[in-house]
């Protein structure tokens, strides 16, 4: 073992803190925003133990966007849910969310949010300490750059890039690196991503997919909540012909939210082989348990395709630019990213009217069934 990867196993195995009783973790999103953040739930319970651990996040703000408690469930990494409306300015609201959370007397916050100004982080360091009472903050900017006030604009431009990839930080690495004085998230080590899914949710899974069960496995998500991520269902369709043709003795089965299902029969029409649509029928983990008898997953940037890396499988993904590249990349480097930068590239747009979705549009059917090519006959 090589001196980095022993300190590695040693940081891993640091002592817990028993002197930390009760741990507020505040994280908003849904899906994905749930699953970038595993590595950093897993820190938190080997550092807390024996704390009780209670997840501050939103109510989910669309159809598609399963709440974080229907992605953690039972996993035990926390062990409540405390949900609010995120941006909320209603005094009263913001008056009974202070009341529950100084009900709770949390040692220490564990702050996770999504990128925003310092001025939010400002305001978020006054509401958890003054309001709410709470000792200990980690995961905060320090005091010095809160005095700064920048616009979301200027602080996603200020996410690092490696040059020699010409990668941004991921939302994962991100994370882990704003708790780093707890220790090492390790988000490279896949056992960090766990969902510690149950029998139960496996055999649901096995059971779910008793037409393609004993078929090598292709799972295709092609919904998406945004327009921007949208690849297009004709596309799709035409991929799955294609794959079809060149890999006869594979299954499909297609995963998603109920809203999903329609999109996914008809991007399976044209496949005459054993497949299942799955989309809408599964919770959140149950996919993940689907996910793991895939050989590829095939979409664009969304939820399942984090799901599908969370569980070692690598993807096959039409990614739009709207984020920077790498930022919401799935975790792993089995990956096939399919990524056109444009000159509108970080726009951040959920509806692009204007440019139609060129980073997306310019993505070939092509282009993606290679990717797909090179995941399947690789060694």
């Amino acid at each position: 073992m090589g001196k980095a990867a022993a300190r590695l196993e040693l940081e891993l195995l640091l002592p817990p803190d028993p002197s930390v009783r009760r741990v507020l973790i505040y994280r908003l999103g849904s899906l994905g925003d749930t699953v970038v953040t595993l590595p950093c739930f897993h820190l938190i319970a080997r550092v807390f133990p024996e704390a009780r651990r209670v997840l501050l996040t939103n109510f989910p703000v669309h159809a598609k966007a399963p709440a974080a408690a229907a992605v953690l469930g039972d996993s035990g990494l926390v062990h409540e849910y405390m949900s609010y409306s995120a941006g909320t300015r209603n005094p009263l609201e913001l008056v009974q969310l202070a009341w529950r959370i100084r009900r709770f007397r949390p040692d220490i916050l564990i702050y996770l949010p999504p990128v925003r100004p310092l001025k939010d982080a400002r305001r978020d360091r006054r509401f958890f300490r003054l309001v709410c009472a709470i000792p200990r903050l980690i995961g905060l900017p320090e005091d010095a750059n809160l005095n700064k006030s920048l616009d979301r604009a200027t602080v996603q431009n200020l996410i690092p890039c490696n040059p020699a990839t010409g990668l941004n930080e991921s939302e994962a690495s991100r994370l882990a690196r704003s708790i780093a004085s707890l220790g090492d998230a390790a988000i490279d080590r896949l056992e960090n991503w766990s969902l510690r899914l149950t029998a139960t949710e496996r055999a649901t899974a096995d059971a779910a997919l008793g037409p393609v069960i004993g078929h090598p496995l292709i799972v295709c998500g092609p919904g998406t909540k945004m327009q921007s991520k949208d690849w297009g269902q004709e596309k799709w369709r035409k991929l799955l012909e294609s794959l079809r043709s060149s890999y006869p003795r594979h299954g499909l089965a297609l995963v998603g939210a109920r809203e999903d299902h329609a999109v996914s029969e008809y991007v399976a029409s044209g496949w005459h082989g054993p497949k299942v649509n799955l989309s809408g029928l599964m919770s959140p983990r149950e996919t993940a348990a689907v996910l793991e008898h895939a050989d590829v997953f095939v979409g664009p940037d969304s939820g399942p395709m984090h799901l599908a890396a969370s569980v070692g499988v690598p993807c096959v993904i039409a990614f739009s630019a709207r984020g920077f590249r790498g930022v919401w990349f799935p975790a792993g480097d089995r990956h096939q990213v399919i990524y056109h930068a444009v000159s509108c590239q970080g726009c951040g747009l959920e509806t692009c009217l204007v440019e139609r979705r060129r980073c997306l549009t310019s993505i070939t059917v092509e282009e993606m069934a290679d990717a797909v090519k090179r995941v399947l006959d690789a060694p």
